[in-house]
């Protein structure tokens, strides 16, 4: 097996995060985890990983570190406030993976390029959700210096199914940025269609028979028509994020229309102050379901 340059440290252990080490542990990638409350961390421990007791512990001992965490907030405040990339050493490769957009992206390499220009920068967010991230399944949108390919190639395909390479640090923001926006109505077709069945009096299975083998249901559609068809809306893919990721997209549209996006965000926002935003995505079924009880006359 080809191994990375030393260890990996992975910066923030959530749902994502908690994945990502995971599969990199089980690659027999040497892996030191940080996270902000230690509990997260503990399971990864019996595969092997080392805690570091601080951010900049844990970048000073690492050749790669990986960043996922909630925003491009965190992100700076852990690269800049907690130390991380004071403590990287010259020549280290810090791979950026949440989703932070464009604008979140710009400023970490703006801070990269005035504070460390000694060390490498990949912009690399991922598409896919926690069962993908538990089983290296996750798609990786990488883009940045080309010298760092070699080196990350074996967490990366520790991580994922596949890497694409797409250009300079930004470009695989930008194209998550697409991902997400297919991914958003993907999901929005399925709910607003359910919950449109069970007011016109049809029963999920029904339209899961209808829909399900036929060529406008992807196989991820597939999967979402079962859990809501089970009333299972635990999140694989937290609303709150997903609404997020929305924003995000037209954050980056910059002012151009793009109304049915807009409007979908909307809705989202509405489910999410509802208390519903870490559930996942899909609850929006049931929120419209509520919004319109009965069958229509």
């Amino acid at each position: 097996m080809a191994r990375t340059q030393g260890p990996v440290a992975v910066v923030g252990i959530g749902a994502m995060g908690h994945g990502m080490a995971a599969s990199a542990l089980r690659a027999g990638i040497p892996t030191i985890v940080w996270n902000r409350t230690p509990e997260a961390t503990r399971d990864l421990v019996e595969l092997g990983a080392e805690v570091a007791h601080s951010v900049a512990d844990a970048a000073r001992r690492a050749a790669i570190v990986v960043t996922m965490v909630t925003d491009a907030d965190a992100v700076i405040s852990i690269a800049r406030d907690e130390g991380m990339l004071a403590a990287l050493s010259p020549g280290a490769i810090w791979a950026q993976m949440s989703t932070i957009g464009v604008a979140g992206i710009e400023r970490v390499a703006a801070l990269v390029e005035q504070e460390r220009p000694d060390i490498a920068l990949l912009d690399a967010p991922v598409s896919g959700s926690k069962d993908p991230a538990e089983h290296g399944q996750l798609t990786i949108f990488a883009s940045g210096p080309d010298s760092a390919r070699a080196s990350v190639a074996p967490l990366f395909d520790a991580l994922g199914q596949r890497t694409i390479w797409v250009g300079s640090v930004g470009s695989g923001t930008r194209l998550k940025i697409v991902n997400n926006t297919w991914l958003a109505f993907s999901s929005e077709a399925v709910a607003a269609s359910v919950a449109l069945a069970h007011r016109l009096g049809l029963a999920s299975e029904t339209v899961i028979e209808a829909l399900e083998s036929g060529p406008l249901v992807s196989a991820w559609q597939a999967a979402k028509l079962q859990r809501i068809a089970a009333g299972d809306f635990s999140p694989q893919f937290a609303l709150s994020l997903a609404l997020k990721d929305a924003r995000l997209a037209l954050e980056a549209a910059a002012g151009a229309r793009f109304d049915a996006l807009g409007c979908l965000a909307d809705e989202w926002q509405r489910v999410v102050d509802q208390g519903l935003g870490d559930q996942d995505l899909t609850v929006v079924t049931r929120a419209l379901e509520e919004q319109a009880q009965g069958p229509s006359r």
